[in-house]
């Protein structure tokens, strides 16, 4: 039976010490186009994408930087939508944050060299100009249900912040149950001195990432536009959900307007991620939401995303727990045994 599904692509943070060897282990068959990627990276002078996938061991000060982690989440993340089987009918692409940059390829806006070319470009000038930083932080109890007014208040504390000299902050990523916080070293700390500590985890300081979706990220963005053509971009196959929860149809896009919202926008303005997952939700009413790997750290944002709208009668931690026993309603390809039920048979 064919189910309806919406593919949600990672971002950052998603390939780590458990993910090392991801590409190798699951896309054995995939060594042409790997070595495409490779190929880029060659020219510019980068470790090839295999090279960092078979290292001997996890670096984070290899493999979470922006240039090389954008690479390999990106190479991981096509590769398992190219073994989704046919039994799911893909109704439209979206990602978080970077995810954004591998929906165009999985949607058709973009070949899956030009996306690469996109990817790789914006993850080295993000690493090379490293401006800022991000912090996480929750709003949501155990269950997964908002604590009433917790949100607006931390909104309230970071426009405050952003008021005092010398201090840059603002929302980066709406994301489920979660704020992604950035800013300057001087807004950043003022925030997380501020908040309550929670269980020896938040706030949570993301290693070598910058306050990416903020308008420090200015220089970035006009650096990419300076080297990445309107010619990577085209009309999507498959409808995307970008990070304002705006709807781009075949059709109805132009390579133009999608590379100026992707190299724009998108990168100096706060990402909706969770208005991304209620749009493709109410919109194209899925039957499963598929999680490309590397990683599992995604799922829990749109359960978080799903809840708070009640999805299919949704409304906490224990309901989706539950339902995903009987009749899952995301499927995580980094999982084991979400896979199993994702991949073409002979995959």
């Amino acid at each position: 039976m064919t189910k309806s599904a919406v593919i949600i692509c990672p971002g950052r943070g998603t390939y780590n010490k458990s993910e090392l060897g991801y590409i190798d282990q699951n896309h054995a068959s995939c060594t042409g186009l790997l070595s495409e990627f490779d190929k880029i990276r060659h020219i510019r002078g980068q470790a090839p994408v295999s090279e960092l996938d078979l290292a001997r061991r996890f670096d984070p000060k290899v493999h979470t930087r922006g240039d090389n982690a954008s690479a390999l989440i990106y190479a991981a993340s096509y590769f398992d939508t190219t073994m989704i089987d046919d039994s799911y009918d893909v109704v439209a692409v979206t990602g978080n944050s970077m995810g954004w940059y591998t929906a165009l390829s999985v949607a058709g806006a973009a070949t899956p060299t030009g996306a690469f070319d996109i990817v790789n470009t914006m993850g080295t000038l993000m690493q090379d100009h490293l401006i800022g930083g991000q912090t996480l932080y929750p709003f949501v109890d155990d269950n997964w249900q908002e604590v009433p007014g917790k949100r607006a208040a931390l909104l309230k504390l970071v426009g405050e912040i952003a008021q005092m000299p010398d201090h840059e902050l603002s929302l980066s990523i709406d994301l489920g149950g979660m704020l992604v916080i950035a800013g300057n070293e001087a807004g950043l700390t003022a925030f997380e001195r501020q908040v309550t500590p929670l269980k020896g985890r938040y706030p949570m300081r993301l290693l070598n990432h910058a306050a990416f979706h903020t308008g420090l990220q200015k220089p970035v963005a006009a650096a990419g536009r300076d080297v990445l053509p309107e010619t990577l971009f085209r009309s999507p196959r498959i409808p995307l959900v970008d990070g304002t929860g705006a709807v781009w149809y075949p059709g109805a896009v132009t390579p133009a307007d999608l590379r100026a919202y992707t190299l724009g926008a998108q990168v100096v303005t706060s990402y909706d991620f969770t208005a991304a997952i209620r749009v493709a939700a109410r919109t194209f009413a899925p039957d499963v939401f598929l999680i490309p790997g590397p990683g599992t750290t995604l799922g829990g944002a749109v359960a978080q995303a799903l809840i708070g709208i009640n999805w299919r009668g949704l409304s906490s931690k224990a309901d989706f727990t539950q339902r995903q026993k009987t009749d899952p309603v995301l499927l995580a390809m980094g999982r084991a045994e979400d896979r199993i039920r994702v991949v073409r048979a002979s995959g």
